[in-house]
């Protein structure tokens, strides 16, 4: 996900954005399926990004996620905008005025099914999909590979995802 709340673009050293992004592919929703829990999302299930283009030639962020102890869902609306080339999945994102921090996209399946995720440092990680359920495989990977580039995984999260007929809506 993308909330991030630093105001530094750098790229954590040792992990490279994918090259070859198509925008077009990656627009639409992701669920969140793995995170590092943070204030901001904590307790939070059900969470997806939902990406569009705006008017602007930047990217509409919307950050949703239902907070089961206040029965109610909260929303994140931000911006994201190409840090250098548009075939790189490396990218600046703001939910907060005039900071913004790194996104990372550093693995992306071809069929853009999932996509891993960094922030700015190695405090923020994602595991994305198109559907709210992955398999243990790839679950596997994510850790893996996380691990190996030096994510410190004792907070990662999996994220609950309802069934429809076990959401509250507003």
């Amino acid at each position: 996900m993308s909330y991030l709340l630093t105001g530094c673009v750098n790229l954590p050293e040792g992990i490279e954005p994918v090259s070859s992004f198509s925008l077009e592919r990656y627009l639409g929703t992701w669920y969140e399926i793995a995170r590092l829990d943070h204030s901001f999302e904590k307790g939070l299930r059900d969470v997806t990004a939902t990406y569009s283009r705006r008017n602007d030639g930047g990217i509409r962020v919307i950050n949703r996620g239902f907070d089961p102890d206040k029965n109610e869902w909260r929303e994140a609306i931000g911006k994201a905008y190409f840090i250098e080339d548009s075939h790189q999945g490396l990218l600046k994102v703001s939910f907060f005025g005039p900071f913004y921090g790194a996104y990372v996209i550093f693995e992306l399946d071809p069929n853009y099914q999932y996509a891993f995720v960094s922030g700015p440092g190695r405090d923020y990680l994602w595991l994305l999909a198109r559907t709210p359920k992955v398999s243990a495989e790839l679950i596997e990977h994510f850790r893996q590979k996380a691990k190996a580039l030096g994510f410190d995984l004792s907070r990662l999260k999996l994220v609950e995802h309802a069934t429809p007929s076990d959401q509250t809506t507003n």
